[in-house]
């Protein structure tokens, strides 16, 4: 234990208190003790590199290349995705593909190339192999994207100095190894799962391995809850997306380049993998970014689908004293025409902090506070922790047991943690049956009326003192019966009680689709829930780091993800609790939330006038709430999520790319939040077209940089020109609110209706918009009438 690690044990046990803050001390103490003894220690190791190429063996989609001391298999897949894995790694089994590996390009070939190399030749992509093992990833007309050079893998020795087998099966091997890449000197990277920097990923080095941040997290803070080795890398020559398929620990060490360096020749972009165990192998997909997220929707499954009320304004907090309570919090936002979907139910409310139960006395009728709630249009969501008390008696952990659900040590026993329960077990959820059984336990929620659903904890966490707050490396889990340790599980452990949780619901409730969100995860999260920010700090860099991990999340397919709104812990003031909130309200995912202790966050609590300008903002979510449930279908369908930077429609836009502060909804509106106190007029800088601001009227003419104002009463919200929007009309139903396009040109917009909170597959309706005379008019692509009232905004915005 080092200096940093006593400050750290006497935090927490001023957090926890002085009987768990000591038992998270003999926790973490067991965990240091079980990977002494069941991890193997590292012996003498050799480095290895492929050699030079020895020939190649041409199958469907592509072929295996045969190296010295190691092999490379290329695979394109038929939407044009590119499998590379060495050491006869496979793509399954894996947990971030939905399914069967997609079936190959039939005209993908494998053939010579010059210099003794080979290279793969299909319609979308070409990759091109070095003798020595290089691949570079080019576009159909030769434009280089991603060079990646010859792995190196650290393996140990046996005694007679030659190499073990370790590693070269492509399952779970323990052989460490490094990837260096180089992409275009103007790339810029963005994604690895939800970060604080951003969304651009600067110069640094980022860990892969998911972390409770144990407290409030700023911008400064990685790694976070949610890592993914999903890379997307925009360049004028292209965009492409690389997502190594890996699950072990990591580092990912990113240069950006430079153009004209040194005597004006371009320094490349720089990209460095080292990964601490796993097979080395990857997947690689190019095109706009529209078709890279298509595409990786279909490798890695269709995002969750939300029930329309999720995309509502919903409430939470750590620290309601009871009913009574959550009732009057939901009777001011009604007395006061506050619109409110849900409330979220923390940890208070279980007896005793144990998972799956209630508190009789705070909650002595929960069903009958969920049904009256529910008369009034307001849900129940109840978070749900994986870490289960070790008490003889308790349900959960006796039905575990008898079950066989736990993970265990090298040596058999229950591995026990620390967590808010006390003492505590885990679920092993790579385990089939395990999912199972945890599934089956959301039946107790659904009958104390709870309708969603949100995962903490599931890094998974256990307190420590010091050290790392998780379970031991050593822990053994079943990794789908393969069989294997922590090292392995830790980062998919979220995910995979996501899957827990999805599946047992839709059992459970076959006609409704599961609400579910999780602070954990990996890459394929989105097929089972969204995600949220988790502790984010309660200040202005706080919310800067709000906006990033959305925009983040979304790069790597997760659409459905938003941020504590105000902060999780300390207390902010009106301004910034205002501006938090009126960025909130253009986020999918639309919570307050606050620790225990850090002050309550409902709209009436920071005075008269932030409570009119976020009554403003909560009726322009509410109002805009048709057009959040067709991006929802939209990212269903195609992979292209709600919130989206500036460049998605223009990635060769330099300036855009490098602008972090403002974002599109959607393709029709552009919102530019207020990141810093005293803001009243911002600069935004536009793609190209014309753009309304839809509080005034405006027209501003990109591409460019304008400043708009910024009141206290709104943040700028601009429309592109064109745009057909659904909205909530006056009498509650779906009216096309259509913002003039320029003269002589036309818009466009969809309406995807929701059919209800079922499975029901939607109709895609398609509209243009253009000029007749001197007028506007609306049509349906189809020629089938309009169907919705319309109206026409932006006549007169110059």
């Amino acid at each position: 234990m080092d200096g940093r690690d006593l400050v750290r044990s006497v935090r927490m046990i001023k957090t926890v208190g002085p009987a768990q803050g000591l038992r998270s001390v003999r926790a973490a103490w067991r965990a240091r003790r079980a990977d002494a003894l069941a991890l193997p220690r590292r012996g003498a190791e050799r480095a290895r590199v492929p050699g030079p190429a020895t020939g190649a063996e041409p199958q469907p989609g592509g072929g295996v290349i045969h190296f010295a001391r190691s092999s490379l298999r290329v695979r394109v897949a038929a939407g044009g995705a590119v499998f590379c894995g060495w050491d006869g790694a496979a793509p399954e089994p894996s947990y971030a593909l939905a399914g069967p590996c997609p079936e190959v390009d039939a005209r993908a070939v494998l053939e010579p190339d010059t210099e003794g190399g080979w290279r793969v030749v299909s319609e979308r992509v070409l990759v091109v192999v070095s003798r020595h093992g290089a691949v570079e990833v080019r576009t159909p007309g030769g434009a280089v994207l991603r060079r990646e050079l010859p792995p190196r893998w650290w393996e140990e020795a046996d005694a007679s100095g030659t190499d073990t087998a370790a590693g070269r099966s492509g399952g779970g091997g323990a052989a460490r190894w490094v990837q260096r890449a180089e992409v275009a000197a103007d790339a810029r990277f963005f994604g690895l799962g939800g970060r604080a920097h951003g969304p651009r990923l600067r110069d640094g080095v980022y860990r892969l391995w998911n972390t409770d941040p144990g407290g409030a997290f700023a911008p400064g803070d990685d790694p976070l809850s949610l890592t993914m080795p999903v890379q997307l890398v925009v360049a004028d020559a292209g965009t492409h997306l690389v997502f190594h398929d890996n699950s072990w620990d990591g580092r990912v060490t990113l240069r950006e380049g430079v153009e004209g360096a040194g005597s004006g020749h371009d320094r490349p972009g720089a990209c460095e993998l080292r990964m601490d165990g796993g097979p080395l192998r990857y997947w690689v997909l190019v095109g706009t970014p529209a078709r890279v997220l298509q595409g990786w929707t279909a490798l890695t499954g269709a995002p969750a689908l939300p029930p329309l009320w999720a995309l509502g304004p919903q409430h939470a907090r750590w620290g309601f004293a009871g009913q009574d309570e959550v009732r009057e919090v939901a009777a001011g936002y009604a007395e006061r025409g506050l619109p409110l979907s849900a409330v979220h139910l923390d940890i208070d409310h279980y007896d005793r902090h144990r998972v799956f139960t209630v508190d009789p006395e705070r909650y002595p009728d929960l069903p009958g506070l969920a049904r009256e709630l529910r008369a009034q249009g307001v849900r129940l969501v109840s978070v749900v922790d994986p870490g289960v008390r070790a008490e003889p008696g308790d349900a959960v952990y006796e039905g575990g047991a008898a079950a066989d659900a736990f993970v265990r040590d090298a040596r058999g026993r229950e591995v026990r943690g620390e967590v808010w329960p006390g003492e505590s077990v885990y679920p092993d959820f790579t385990d089939a049956r395990v999912r199972k059984w945890w599934g089956g336990l959301y039946a107790e929620r659904l009958a104390q009326g709870f309708a969603g659903f949100w995962h903490d904890m599931n890094e998974p966490v256990s307190f420590a003192a010091f050290g790392e707050r998780t379970l031991p490396r050593s822990a053994r889990h079943a990794l789908e019966g393969r069989g294997g340790d922590h090292r392995e599980a830790h980062n998919v452990y979220g995910l995979a009680m996501a899957r827990a949780g999805f599946d047992g619901l839709s059992e459970l409730r076959p006609d409704e689709r599961p609400f579910l969100f999780s602070r954990s995860g990996w890459a394929g999260l989105q097929r089972y829930g969204g995600s949220w920010s988790g502790a984010v700090a309660t200040d202005w860099p706080g919310l800067r780091a709000s906006l990033s991990l959305v925009l983040g999340l979304g790069l790597c397919g997760v659409p459905y993800s938003g941020p504590d709104i105000g902060g999780f812990s300390g207390q902010p003031s009106p301004e910034l609790y205002l501006r938090w909130f009126q960025l909130g309200a253009f986020l999918p995912l639309f919570r307050t939330h606050s620790a225990w202790g850090a002050g309550r966050r409902e709209p009436w609590e920071f005075g008269a006038e932030v409570l009119e300008h976020a009554r403003t903002a909560l009726c322009e979510r509410a109002r805009l709430l048709p057009y959040f449930g067709t991006l929802g279908q939209l990212a269903r369908l195609t992979g292209a999520p709600y919130v989206r930077p500036l460049w998605w429609n223009a990635p060769r836009d330099r300036a855009l790319r490098d602008c972090e502060d403002a974002f599109l909804l959607g393709d029709a509106l552009l919102v530019a939040p207020a990141l810093a106190a005293g803001v009243t007029r911002r600069p935004v800088r536009l793609p190209r077209g014309r753009w309304y601001d839809t509080a005034t009227g405006r027209a501003y003419e990109g591409p460019g940089q304008v400043w708009v104002e910024a009141p206290l009463s709104r943040i700028p919200v601009l429309a592109r020109a064109g745009a057909v929007v659904p909205v909530a009309g006056a009498d509650g139903g779906t009216e096309l609110e259509v913002w003039a396009p320029p003269t002589g040109r036309g818009g466009s917009g969809l309406v995807v209706p929701d059919a209800g909170d079922g499975w029901q597959r939607p109709d895609v309706e398609r509209f243009v918009s253009r000029w007749e005379g001197d007028r506007v008019v609306v049509e349906r692509r189809d020629g089938e009438a309009v169907g919705y009232p319309v109206r026409v905004r932006g006549l007169t915005g110059g």
